[in-house]
């Protein structure tokens, strides 16, 4: 007589089945919600290494261009020192090869009184003129070679920043590729459309918050890239920055610059206007006050452009905001 087992002792028996066939299966692919309880953690981390390596690029960037300033200015004042020089030692050759019958001593031997002073005069002042101008000019190029070994220094100190964050940016991508593993097995991976043409701002702001907002809500669609600072795809803080530059305001390039900018246009959190620019906890992530209790942002990797609700884990994680 067959032996009739109950559901319990079933189930029972199919997971030991399953245990014995795939060991260590259960640890390598955890529950959607312990998935998802990483993903935010990883979210958080790439926030912040996100943030250092746009921060130390844009460090590396300007002093990049004022060394590019400051080298060209030297070279052209280098150029005018050189043509100086020629000019003065053309003037010793000449007065060199003509000789006692030609020079001052001419003017000595056969000039009148008044002319031998007059003549003396105008040779020590175009003497005196020749020095103050090659004082002057050499104090100037001292300058120049000073500013320039500052901001070689700068450039120095840039460059080794930018290393130290490569070092970083393989850390980002190795973040990346966590959050787009967990996203695909969530199937919550948004590709996005870097040609989306978004959505048209319909709300009440007007002036530049207006613009700034028209110009935001139409990059909605579009993917979430780390360093992205359009017109394809955009990080949080590049969006922000495209959006308020659309309207004529220049905003810096980064959250913790952003911040910075706006120590003196800090509004409550209670008192919030369409365009307000909102910042999390750490400056890791930032987005646009829409007005209803959303904000517009660029999230994370594998989201796009687009409005979420404020509520839960955004409001608790939010910092300040400004008003550009």
């Amino acid at each position: 007589m067959p032996v009739r087992l109950g559901q319990a002792a079933m189930a029972a028996v199919l997971a030991l089945a399953v245990s014995v066939s795939a060991p260590g299966a259960a640890a390598a692919d955890p529950s959607p919600a312990k998935a998802r309880a990483k993903l935010v953690k990883l979210n958080e981390r790439a926030d912040d290494l996100v943030e250092k390596f746009n921060q130390a690029t844009e460090t590396h960037k300007k002093a990049d261009k004022k060394y590019d300033t400051l080298n060209a200015e030297l070279k052209r004042k280098n150029k005018q020192a050189d043509t100086l020089r020629e000019d003065l030692v053309e003037t010793a050759v000449s007065s060199y090869r003509s000789g006692p019958s030609t020079g001052l001593e001419r003017l000595v031997a056969e000039g009148d009184p008044a002319t031998l002073l007059g003549s003396m005069a105008a040779f020590d002042q175009i003497a005196q003129n020749r020095a103050a101008k090659l004082r002057a000019f050499e104090a100037a190029t001292k300058e120049l070679r000073d500013r320039h070994d500052a901001a070689q220094q700068v450039l120095a100190e840039a460059e080794q920043a930018r290393d130290k964050v490569r070092g970083e940016k393989a850390k980002v991508d190795k973040l990346v590729a966590e959050q787009t593993k967990l996203l695909r097995r969530l199937g919550a991976f948004r590709t996005g459309d870097p040609n989306s043409k978004g959505v048209v701002y319909t709300g009440p702001a007007s002036g530049n918050a207006g613009q700034a907002l028209r110009f935001a809500f139409s990059q909605i669609g579009k993917p979430y890239q780390y360093g992205g600072t359009g017109p394809g795809s955009f990080d949080c803080s590049g969006l922000t920055q495209a959006a308020w530059r659309s309207a004529g305001v220049k905003l810096p390039r980064t959250t913790w610059t952003q911040w910075s900018w706006g120590a003196g246009r800090r509004v409550p959190l209670d008192d919030l206007e369409p365009g307000d620019l909102l910042f999390s906890k750490g400056l890791g992530h930032m987005g646009m006050y829409v007005g209803n209790g959303k904000m517009l942002h660029a999230p994370q990797t594998g989201d796009i452009v687009k409005v979420s609700d404020l509520d839960g884990y955004w409001r608790t994680r939010l910092l300040g905001a400004i008003r550009p």
